[in-house]
């Protein structure tokens, strides 16, 4: 058994494995940026999880979903990265972009209600609509399907950062 490193707010240290930064009109010049960033992630983290190719497939449809998220900023200038670390079956991704302050209190908000029964509901009632995912459905989804938690930090400027942990080699996948 290893040795379980903590920061300082008591959280578990999460290892730093992969990162990726791209300007964000280059991101958002091309819908499949979303597919081959996503793809090229999960492949470079899968290598040791005991099911690779499963747990490739898992993370890069997750990963993939986020980005979409990012894809719809409304914020034209900055830098948008994607970090990957890892502790043990969770990986968490940082995924920081620019946005608009109302984008910002949208993603506050949608984060702060993703805990509890009741995001479970939204999440049923929003998929069986005719709607196009939105930017909350995929947050839903990330919470309910893949178990993810998620927070929003401030990544100063006119950035922020989706922070998400994904527990993806585990008995609920």
């Amino acid at each position: 058994m290893g040795t379980v490193h903590h920061d300082l707010v008591g959280e578990p240290t999460f290892e730093p494995m992969i990162q990726i930064d791209m300007e964000i009109k280059n991101f958002v010049s091309n819908w499949r940026h979303c597919d081959h960033v996503s793809t090229y992630m999960a492949r470079m983290i899968s290598q040791n999880r005991s099911d690779s190719v499963r747990y490739s497939n898992l993370f890069s449809s997750a990963f993939n979903e986020l980005l979409e998220v990012a894809f719809r900023t409304r914020h034209a200038e900055g830098e948008m990265a994607c970090r990957v670390s890892r502790h043990g079956a969770t990986d968490r991704i940082e995924l920081t972009f620019p946005c608009v302050p109302e984008e910002r209190q949208f993603y506050q908000e949608a984060v702060s209600q993703l805990a509890g029964p009741e995001a479970r509901e939204r999440y049923v009632s929003s998929v069986s609509g005719d709607l196009a995912p939105s930017r909350e459905v995929v947050l839903l989804e990330l919470a309910v399907d893949y178990n993810a938690t998620l927070r929003v930090e401030d990544a100063g400027g006119d950035a922020i950062k989706l922070v998400v942990d994904l527990p993806l080699e585990g008995p609920q996948h």
